[in-house]
């Protein structure tokens, strides 16, 4: 049975959310967002061992408690990010630009690319190539919970933010039409920053989407 522990934490209200497979206590942190030791202390609590960090793209608010996970972990787990935005992560994730001076945690070592599957025990987990709010940014889906991680992709009623650096209105709009608008309506979007949604209240009342319903 897969367990979310959804965490609003940081300076931008970024949603982390820790997995597990409840049978096994195989876990993962997907976006660490802000203070670490929170998110261990709720793995802590439970008896779970946070086995990876999957990041669906590197804005500061998203690794911003990558390395006090890491830190207290042992051993540290595996960070993975898609390769197309390993220079956002060098960078901090553009942490200087908002003042801050950020830790981004240890460097990723596995590469995420479409339609690749991980397992929190027996639950699967896929990978869909979702970018435009950054280049490499990511979803996280699992077929048989229904739910997809959706990062800053889509939110309820809005979508992710195409005026920073490297990213793009109309590979952001595409990757929604084709990587969340195919999925069943039924289908839990649990974004990175505000509440839960499904694909079927965005298809039919998010304004950004009109044109592609």
């Amino acid at each position: 049975m897969l367990e979310i522990i959804k965490m609003t934490l940081g300076p931008a209200a970024t949603n982390a959310y820790l997995v597990s497979d409840t049978e096994s206590g195989q876990s993962a942190v997907i976006d660490p967002s802000w203070d670490g030791h929170l998110i261990l202390d709720a793995a802590n609590q439970r008896g779970w061992r946070i086995s990876t960090i999957w990041l669906t793209h590197a804005h500061w608010d998203h690794i911003g408690g990558a390395a006090a996970v890491a830190d207290g972990s042992n051993p540290p787990p595996p960070v993975a990010l898609h390769p197309e935005d390993y220079t956002l992560w060098r960078a901090s994730g553009g942490a200087t630009l908002w003042g801050m001076d950020l830790d981004p945690g240890p460097e990723p070592t596995i590469d995420l690319g479409h339609g690749q599957t991980f397992f929190l025990g027996d639950i699967e987990f896929q990978v869909r190539f979702a970018p435009g709010h950054t280049p490499g940014h990511v979803m996280f889906y699992v077929p048989s919970e229904a739910v997809l991680f959706c990062g800053d992709v889509i939110f309820q009623g809005s979508i992710g933010r195409t005026d920073l650096p490297r990213a793009d209105h109309a590979t952001l709009m595409n990757s929604i039409a084709e990587q969340v608008l195919t999925l069943p309506d039924e289908t839990r979007l649990l974004p990175g920053h505000g509440p839960d949604s499904t694909v079927g209240d965005e298809r039919q009342f998010n304004p950004f989407l009109q044109n592609l319903t």
